[in-house]
């Protein structure tokens, strides 16, 4: 614990809660055999890495995959405060939930949930993509995220996990075809309003001489 301590910087009474928070359920976990993979969230798209961080949390990057057993790995989530996501997501997401009493329906936009825990909008976007069965709190239990650059788990043997570059679809052939023949077409129009343009220009004089 207190190498554990020691590895952690910052304020004493965040970083003690922090790593309380971190070492919760880790009894639970075997964790013999187990890979400690690190995800950097800083720059990163929400969806794409939530959906990376649920591939490597499930096993299913591995040979040995089965759906009834949890053979996936430790992930831990730094800099979860600078995730990105695209568009108009940030004021127009909302999560809602329901306290129980009558009209109690709650609902907190994502600028707000990442003003007050950023943790917890990569987690529920892993969670949401995880199958509801009972393997379900032993993947949650192997998710560690942290607002921060900083984790309590500088001793063991992490591994940073490169995010696979985004593979864009190539066009199909039809629609790369009337692609072209519409930007042909545009063209065409164009020249054909320029030429009109100056053929009414050149008439003009033509007309003040003769009259």
């Amino acid at each position: 614990m207190s190498g554990t301590a020691q590895a952690f910087n910052g304020n004493l009474k965040a970083g003690l809660l922090s790593i309380l928070k971190a070492l919760a359920g880790l009894r639970r976990i075997d964790l013999e055999g187990l890979r400690w993979r690190v995800f950097d969230a800083k720059g990163q798209v929400l969806g794409r890495l939530a959906s990376q961080i649920a591939t490597v949390v499930q096993g299913k990057d591995k040979p040995i995959y089965a759906p009834n057993r949890d053979d996936g790995d430790m992930c831990v989530v730094i800099n979860a405060k600078e995730v990105c996501v695209t568009g108009r997501k940030m004021t127009d997401k909302f999560y809602r939930w329901h306290t129980g009493y009558i009209g109690h329906l709650k609902e907190r936009s994502l600028k707000d949930q990442m003003a007050k825990d950023p943790t917890e909008v990569i987690r529920k976007a892993v969670m949401r993509m995880l199958p509801r069965n009972k393997l379900r709190d032993d993947r949650d239990r192997k998710l560690r995220i942290f607002s921060g650059s900083e984790h309590p788990f500088g001793d063991r043997a992490i591994e940073p996990y490169v995010m696979p570059p985004r593979q864009v679809r190539e066009m199909r052939p039809r629609a790369r075809r009337a692609l072209i023949r519409a930007q042909k077409k545009a063209e065409e129009q164009a020249q054909g309003t320029t030429n009109t343009k100056k053929g009414k220009k050149r008439d003009n004089p033509e007309a003040e001489i003769s009259a």
